[in-house]
């Protein structure tokens, strides 16, 4: 069997190690009173949630545009990043993959569409952050999946090699936007699945 070139195996971090479900959050935050898909995209697809992703705004100044944007009262925004935190909840077994991987000898890197404060409150709520030998998180580099040069962001300050590492996204667009900059990329669906496909490109774990 042809040994494998992966070195380096790179991580998304919602949907893959914590849940991310806005129309969750938003059922959370507002109950029965709202229909929750229209307004989750409304919040959570909006330019304030994205310039909050690219580092452009803090929480707060985020919360106030919500509240001047569209309608929040100061209780509802309150509630609203509360759930945002929250409700990332671990993923079965993910972690113990993550683990697996670095006991294996690869070298292990979150690469996330995410918000400082979120960051932070999963840095000290979880300790599968502590095990990645480096990140790139959006709001620190102001660039968002699929954009390709927040994979090259992470290539370039780790100086690792597109061909000898593999991304693992939710989103088949951020999947997508691997492959077009050399990376191999897996769609991620759970754990079993994720590690059937990570051996059919002759990853050991």
């Amino acid at each position: 069997m042809e040994i494998s070139n992966i070195k380096n195996i790179i991580f998304d971090v919602g949907n893959v190690f914590v849940r991310w479900s806005p129309v969750e959050i938003v059922r959370l935050t507002f109950g029965d009173n709202v229909t929750p898909e229209p307004l989750a995209q409304d919040l959570f697809g909006s330019k304030t949630w994205m310039d909050l992703n690219r580092g452009l705004l803090t929480e707060q100044e985020t919360k106030l545009q919500y509240q001047e944007l569209h309608g929040l009262s100061e209780l509802e925004t309150d509630r609203l990043f509360y759930y945002i935190k929250q409700s990332q909840i671990l993923l079965f077994d993910s972690v113990n993959l993550l683990k697996r991987a670095k006991m294996a000898g690869y070298k292990v890197y979150a690469l996330t569409d995410n918000v400082n404060e979120i960051v932070t409150h999963l840095q000290l709520t979880y300790d599968f952050w502590q095990h990645f030998d480096g990140e790139i998180f959006s709001a620190k580099v102001g660039l968002l999946k699929p954009e390709p040069e927040i994979y090259h962001a992470l290539l370039s300050k780790y100086d690792l090699n597109a061909a000898e590492s593999v991304f693992i996204d939710d989103m088949i667009h951020n999947v997508q936007g691997a492959k077009l900059v050399g990376l191999s990329a897996i769609q991620f669906k759970d754990v079993i699945q994720c590690e059937s496909a990570l051996t059919s490109l002759g990853v050991a774990l």
